[in-house]
């Protein structure tokens, strides 16, 4: 599992962009799902949660075309990843 924070300009673009041309890009590079979360005291932070090995994460970060996906999805700045310090089945 990967934790992504980032801020975005619009919320409803984003998750128009996410959900579409994101899951496209996501899916060729072995991404099983992701969950999207609003952040409950800013409206323009997002959390996603990606169930996607950190290999192919990082392949689909070289992807040439995530460039633009990332404009259109209207991130601001670098998204920043939350490091895994446990994990528990249940």
């Amino acid at each position: 599992m990967i934790l992504i924070i980032a801020e975005v300009a619009d919320f409803d673009q984003f998750l128009k962009t996410f959900s579409t041309k994101g899951v496209k890009k996501r899916e060729e590079h072995g991404c099983k799902g992701s969950w999207v979360f609003r952040d409950p005291d800013d409206p323009n932070r997002v959390w996603a949660v990606f169930d996607w090995q950190l290999e192919d994460y990082d392949k689909f970060l070289a992807d040439p075309e995530i460039p633009a996906i990332a404009a259109e999805l209207g991130v601001r700045g670098a998204p920043l990843m939350a490091a895994p310090v446990a994990r528990f089945d249940s």
